[in-house]
């Protein structure tokens, strides 16, 4: 998982505990509310069965009144809006509130309630429903009003702490047992995707191994399909594979037509080559016989078989390039020598620096002599054809470099470089770097592809390298 991006078993993993977890969020919250309200309605019952009794034993100081009342009950008589007396009754030490002034009878301590306290508590409506209300120094109380015997105002309230205490354990509980459940979905779930998306992985890996076969060139068969159960039409993963499979089946009828062209194309090739060479030959030496006709022949005669004799040589060397790359094509293996490039490196730039003096060249070469094992007449020329590409497509004055490392041997130039339209077809057959160039002082466009084809017949590599200029680079294993 990389960049941020997680893989569909892991999502399809993240949302079902997530809807997990809203789902048990949902439970528990329904479930802590309605708990919630069946204790406070029974706190709200066991009020209106009390009916004030421990607020009125405030007024009258009857102590039987707060020994029918429960630990930690308040009570309150409020005369005028003002809270005159309040008490709680004795019980657990957590319950009893910090006690202020002396107790009217041994079973409840009377408290002093602030100006706050007060307010809350004249707000109570008289007989009214019971309200939860905050008193300092005693905490949450379910509270209620009743009107007394003498006009005043009882008010009784039972402490909360309990139900909130059987609240918090509700939802600690909770909290577990959720915790558990969401932990064993994830386990289960994560288990149970494995096993759902197994089609899935089968079809990857499929398509994995379908993508590193070699279906450039050549002749292709893919033997790889989707396994059987990954490719049942009843389920959706199913289809996926049984397309996988036909389109398989497109693509390897494809390769092996596009071979079959290749194979009668190749075969074209060598056989026009074999069937051009001897007509070819015969205009050649016919020219050249003419030409050296001791009587004289006039101007016009001697420039036309001047010019059939040289078009004859240049179609002859087509001849021998269609040949050669029919000979590469069909993987016809090349002559195993020692070669040193060190000194095959020498020849082909004096021959350049000959053939093109208004350029600069530069040779820069190890102490040591390279040598590989290869054909040397073919290396020699793949290193001219690279030669005589740089100074062909760079002006009169530009530096043509030839550096020669261990198994690298790289021929730069200065020149304004490879169109970017061009560098992805450059060594491709008939492909000629400049198209507005005449036949008569260009190549033919098989100078890249004989040199490329030649490299990879030694196991090597061919390429352009960008930067400014052209850079080729001939790496031999």
């Amino acid at each position: 998982m990389r960049g941020g991006r997680r893989s569909l078993r892991v999502r399809l993993l993240a949302g079902l505990l997530a809807l997990l977890l809203v789902i048990f969020a949902g439970v528990g919250l329904a479930v802590t509310t309605a708990l919630r309200g069946f204790l406070l309605a029974r706190l709200d019952q066991q009020l209106s069965d009390t009916g004030g009794r421990y607020a009125a034993s405030l007024e009258h100081g009857n102590a039987s009144d707060t020994r029918a009342q429960a630990p930690g009950t308040f009570g309150a008589r409020l005369l005028g809006g003002t809270v005159t007396d309040a008490g709680v009754v004795d019980g657990d030490a957590d319950d009893a509130a910090v006690a202020a002034g002396t107790a009217p009878a041994d079973t409840s301590d009377q408290v002093t309630l602030t100006a706050a306290d007060q307010h809350r508590l004249a707000e109570l409506p008289v007989g009214g429903a019971a309200g939860t209300v905050h008193v300092g120094g005693l905490g949450e109380y379910r509270v209620r009003a009743v009107a007394g015997r003498d006009g005043d105002v009882l008010v009784t309230g039972v402490p909360l702490r309990a139900v909130e205490d059987t609240l918090h354990q509700v939802e600690l509980l909770e909290l577990v047992v959720f915790g558990v459940a969401v932990a064993v979905a994830g386990v289960v779930g994560g288990l149970w995707l494995r096993l759902a998306l197994r089609p899935l992985d089968r079809i990857a890996a499929t398509a994995t191994r379908v993508s590193a076969l070699p279906l450039a060139r050549g002749e292709v068969v893919i033997g790889e399909r989707v396994p059987a159960p990954a490719a049942d039409p009843g389920t959706e993963t199913g289809r996926v594979g049984l397309a996988l499979n036909r389109m398989l089946g497109h693509v390897e009828d494809a390769l092996a037509q596009r071979h079959a062209v290749e194979d009668r194309l190749r075969s074209f090739a060598a056989d026009a080559g074999h069937e051009l060479r001897t007509p070819v030959a015969t205009v050649r030496g016919h020219a050249e016989l003419a030409l050296r006709h001791p009587e004289p022949v006039p101007q016009p005669v001697r420039h036309s078989l001047e010019r059939i004799a040289a078009e004859s040589r240049r179609m002859g060397a087509l001849v021998d390039d269609l040949l050669l790359l029919a000979r590469l094509d069909a993987g016809r293996p090349l002559a195993a020598a020692e070669v040193d490039l060190t000194r095959l490196a020498l020849d082909c730039v004096a021959d350049a620096r000959a053939a093109a003096p208004e350029h600069h060249w530069r040779l820069e070469l190890p102490a040591e002599p390279v040598l590989v094992t290869g054909d040397e007449d073919r290396l020699r020329q793949v290193v001219a054809n690279l030669l005589s590409n740089a100074h062909r497509h760079t002006p009169s004055g530009s530096t043509v470099t030839l550096s020669l490392t261990d198994r690298h041997l790289a021929v730069a130039d200065d020149g304004p470089g490879i169109a970017p339209e061009l560098r992805e077809q450059l060594f491709e057959r008939f492909v000629r770097g400049d198209q507005a160039r005449s036949r008569a002082t260009g190549g033919t466009g098989l100078g890249l592809a004989i040199a490329r084809a030649v490299a990879t017949a030694h196991g090597g590599t061919l390429t352009l390298e960008p930067g400014p200029g052209a850079r080729f680079v001939l790496r031999l294993p």
